[in-house]
């Protein structure tokens, strides 16, 4: 097969297929090839009708100081990710009569018996050899490899305000602008230092928009930032990297084209080919904006103690279930914090009077408002417990900065009132017994002892006969063996007891064993939730001071296994945590989001690092 034949072969699918592009809404935008002319220089102008095939357009228009006549058509079709986007362009050529600034009207377009209008467009004419400099954009003769494509592109940082305090989120807009074909755009960074950014948040489709007569797409990207130190700072310049679209640099043609010239380019080149015989290249750009200062101002120093670090706007909401118990019953409260602010900031409310309770560590949620997380609810739950007869919950305080107000403020919910019964949660000691016990009289044997002479009388008659029967033939002599068989059997009973215990508590060791592998195993793992995590930590703190001491894993507490490892004050310090967040989520069901990388990685370090 021929060259020729291979490109044919692989374009003229390309062509089917935009043939039959289905017709989308139609739209209308137009666009003058430069805002600034000579008398006497043309410009041209283009309209551009999308999602048609064709339309009813006016072949001359009327303004005043200029000559405008339609003098070509041209279709196109474009297929971005197998979508074909179809649309018509009608050129005109633009003629100055006189220097100045003129007005091309909006021109009415009828497409598919809809009406549609053009954007009013401007251009400023000056004097034959007194033209402004300024951006120059190349004729259909010229030489496209001096294209300047930073005048192609440009970005925009907005941030509304110029003064605010530190904390404070500040929500900000990147506009990046491009009068080119966008090949491929990266999110845009905020350079600069002292503030912190949320994520960015990715437009969905770019805005056209018609800026100085030319017509642009215009990519929005949505953040919001908040400064941590006070000073001037610089926000910016934002940066990001596109590759865009050109016209490609022009042949030098030793005869004239023809009607299959088309076909004439490497369809695996960097060239982009337009089935109406233009090509395009892609360029490497780096988009840049201008900073915007920001001057910061520190918080004031009379922040009241519930203060950890909250500044915005914000109202609260505190509720309590069930509001009926026995005294050290968990009751549930939740509280809601609603307005606009850094919510990464906000703490739990806290008890206004703490004494006669217990409270669990409380778990967090939040719901944005917006695309950045500026406005939105934070819900905290906390389980808390009475330690002796109360009649209602106390209040909930919540303090803030407000930074339109200039000052802080302390939200404080009401009172929720309960039933508490029962006796009230104290240490007993055992009373000591009041009667003494009775002496113990000890026995005095009768001294019945008679004397004895170590030499007696032979010939003393003995009180028994002596007999002459064999010893083990006597019934005397086997009475007393039958204390050390006895003991005998017993001692081999008792034997094989130790040994069946031996062999359950060996059996117990072995369990316990692997039960400690099968922990330890889990918390290798990266994909065990935080509440498992947990649980899986302390019991194996459990399981390893019962294996050490010989005990049930249940008997072991954060005092035992600190003494059996004999812990410093910062491993014993670690180890109370873990096991307070293993209560939490045991009782409470509190559930504070996965837990992090390093965090994983100090609680296996503390347990691997556990020897007797």
């Amino acid at each position: 097969m021929s060259i020729f034949a291979q490109r044919t072969a692989f374009l003229f699918p390309l062509i089917a297929l935009a043939m039959s592009a289905s017709a989308a809404t139609p739209a209308v935008t137009a666009a003058l090839s430069s805002d600034q002319a000579m008398v006497g220089e043309t410009v041209q102008m283009q309209v551009r009708v999308s999602g048609a095939r064709n339309a009813d357009v006016p072949n001359e228009i009327v303004a005043d100081g200029l000559e405008i006549h339609q003098t070509g058509t041209e279709q196109h079709f474009e297929m971005n990710n197998l979508s074909i986007t179809q649309s018509i362009v009608y050129t005109y050529t633009v003629l100055p009569m006189k220097p100045g600034t003129f007005k091309i009207p909006p021109q009415r377009i009828r497409v598919s018996g809809n009406s549609l209008s053009t954007p009013e467009l401007t251009l400023h004419v000056v004097a034959s050899g007194n033209r402004q400099a300024g951006p120059q954009s190349s004729g259909s003769g010229a030489s496209n490899a001096n294209i300047d494509t930073n005048k192609l592109v440009s970005a925009e940082l907005i941030v509304p305000k110029k003064t605010a305090y530190v904390g404070e989120m500040i929500p900000v807009v990147i506009r990046i602008a491009t009068a080119a074909r966008v090949a491929s755009l990266e999110p845009p960074e905020i350079t600069g230092q002292g503030f912190t950014m949320q994520k960015l948040q990715t437009p969905e489709q770019p805005q056209i928009e018609v800026i100085n007569g030319r017509q642009w797409e215009v990519y929005t990207f949505k953040t919001a930032i908040a400064v941590v130190r006070p000073g001037k700072l610089d926000i910016g310049p934002v940066k990001a990297n596109a590759r865009i679209i050109v016209p490609a640099t022009q042949r030098p043609r030793t005869r004239s084209r023809g009607p299959f010239d088309i076909f004439d380019v490497d369809p695996f080149s960097d060239r982009l080919f337009d089935p109406f015989g233009r090509l395009g290249e892609r360029r490497e750009v780096t988009i840049t904006s201008e900073p915007v200062a920001l001057e910061v101002k520190p918080l004031p120093a009379n922040a009241p103690a519930q203060f950890a670090g909250a500044v915005g706007n914000f109202t609260m909401n505190v509720e309590a279930n069930p509001k009926s118990v026995q005294t050290g019953d968990p009751i549930t409260v939740r509280s809601t914090i609603t307005g606009r602010g850094n919510f990464d900031r906000i703490n739990a409310p806290s008890l206004e009077d703490e004494r006669g309770w217990h409270k669990y560590p409380p778990s967090s949620k939040f719901e944005k408002d917006d695309d950045v997380g500026i406005s939105g609810t934070k819900t905290f739950e906390m389980v808390i417990s009475p330690n002796e007869r109360k009649p209602n919950v106390p209040p909930f305080l919540f303090a803030y900065f407000d930074p339109t107000k200039e000052q802080y403020m302390t939200l404080k919910s009401n009172a929720i009132p309960i039933q508490v019964s029962g006796n009230a949660v104290a240490s007993t000691t055992p009373a000591a017994s009041g009667a003494a016990a009775p002496p113990r009289t000890a026995a005095t044997p009768e001294a019945t002892s008679k004397s004895a002479d170590i030499l007696y009388q032979l010939n003393e008659r003995p009180a028994r006969p002596q007999s002459f029967t064999p010893l083990f033939a006597r019934p005397n002599f086997w009475l007393p063996q039958i204390v050390p068989l006895l003991a005998l059997i017993g001692f081999i009973g008792w034997k094989v007891r130790q040994s069946r215990i031996g062999n359950r508590e060996a059996q117990r060791i072995a369990g316990l064993q692997h039960e400690m592998a099968e922990l330890m195993r889990k918390l290798r793992r990266s994909d065990v939730s935080s509440a498992e995590y947990f649980s899986n930590a302390s019991r194996a703190v459990q399981v390893k001071t019962a294996l050490a001491k010989k005990i049930e894993p249940q008997a072991v507490d954060v005092d035992l296994a600190a003494a059996t490892f004999r812990l410093g004050a910062s491993e014993r310090a670690q180890l109370q945590k873990l096991f307070e967040r293993s209560d939490e989520v045991r009782y409470s069901g509190a559930r504070n989001g996965d837990i992090s990388p390093d965090a994983r990685r100090e609680v296996l370090e503390l347990v691997e690092s556990l020897r007797a």
